[in-house]
């Protein structure tokens, strides 16, 4: 089974790492691959860094962990990067291999809106991600929830930490933190 976690990654930090690895753990997944969105359909317009960034610092977030991988389907074709055409392309390209389609448990609430959201489940299974404690929304879509750590860190407060000049070390991996400050992103509350 290869899980699959989807993102603008913008940019990747801890949260999402203790993400993917609480979900190896918890489904027992032979791999875990990173899909960074071209462009979310619901952040239109609003990615502080571009694609490629934004799928560097991922490459560079998850170097020397096994059983972490990028996913680039997203980046190889025009954007908006919606989640059927993912699916479909992947299936398309692995007819054998087993999806599970990870989700914030956020997300589930807004499930229903996503682009042929009825198909997501013939595509792979979805599994939606909680933290402890707090109730996660129903869908018949979502073949299961599982229970994550809490980590309150979000890519918009590294974001701002940046523009304010403030150290996003511990934030996100060093390699993260360094290459966003030799490349000068989110410097100006982009």
């Amino acid at each position: 089974m290869i899980g699959l976690l989807g993102g603008s990654f913008d940019p990747i930090h801890h949260g999402h790492l203790l993400v993917a690895q609480a979900a190896v753990e918890a489904l027992g997944l032979a791999s875990l691959r990173f899909v960074p969105a071209r462009e979310q359909p619901f952040k239109r317009g609003r990615h502080g860094a571009d694609a490629a960034h934004r799928a560097r610092m991922v490459e560079l977030a998850i170097a020397g962990e096994p059983r972490f991988g990028m996913e680039r389907v997203e980046l190889e074709r025009p954007g908006p990067s919606y989640t059927v055409d993912t699916l479909r392309a992947l299936r398309a390209r692995e007819p054998d291999a087993a999806f599970t389609l990870l989700i914030g448990a956020d997300a589930v609430a807004e499930l229903e809106l996503w682009r042929e959201a009825a198909l997501l489940p013939s595509l792979a299974r979805i599994v939606a991600f909680a933290r402890a404690g707090v109730p996660a929304a129903g869908s018949a879509l979502v073949a299961e929830t599982i229970t994550v750590p809490s980590l309150e860190i979000s890519a918009t407060a590294v974001r701002g930490r940046v523009t304010a000049g403030r150290s996003i070390r511990y934030w996100v991996p060093d390699a993260v933190a360094e290459y966003v400050a030799a490349q000068g992103l989110y410097r100006n509350g982009e």
